[in-house]
């Protein structure tokens, strides 16, 4: 069983960075794609990034407006998501996803084609 386990999150001004981190327990054919997504009270889950380990794709949702950046560093297992430029509405537990290939370099948005989740990490950007 896969496990994710999300770190970084926490209270920030507005205007400022933050780096939220995932580590994988393993990286398997069922993990090739890591995704952020975030939810806020009263709203959906909603993507915010994505990449592979392979060749690093990445994806990212039109709000991030090249506020955010995802990488990851494949010998700790590990993704980030480096933030900035945030704003109150960027509060929302901030959740890291594994799944399957959807294809070369293909990202999907689509949070119930993840198989495994983490069990997020707030952010709270103060105004």
């Amino acid at each position: 069983q896969v496990q994710l386990v999300e770190s970084g999150g926490g209270l920030v001004q507005a205007g400022g960075s933050l780096r939220v981190s995932c580590i994988a327990s393993e990286r398997t054919g069922s993990t090739y794609t890591m995704g952020w997504f975030r939810q806020a009270p009263g709203k959906e889950r909603e993507f915010v990034a994505g990449i592979t380990w392979n060749i690093g794709a990445t994806r990212y949702a039109d709000f991030v407006k090249g506020r955010f950046i995802i990488s990851r560093d494949n010998t700790k297992n590990t993704v980030y998501l480096q933030m900035r430029s945030l704003s109150p509405d960027d509060t929302a537990v901030y959740y890291c996803a594994a799944g399957p290939s959807f294809g070369y370099g293909v990202i999907l948005r689509t949070a119930p084609m993840y198989n495994y989740w983490g069990q997020g990490t707030q952010v709270t950007v103060a105004s």
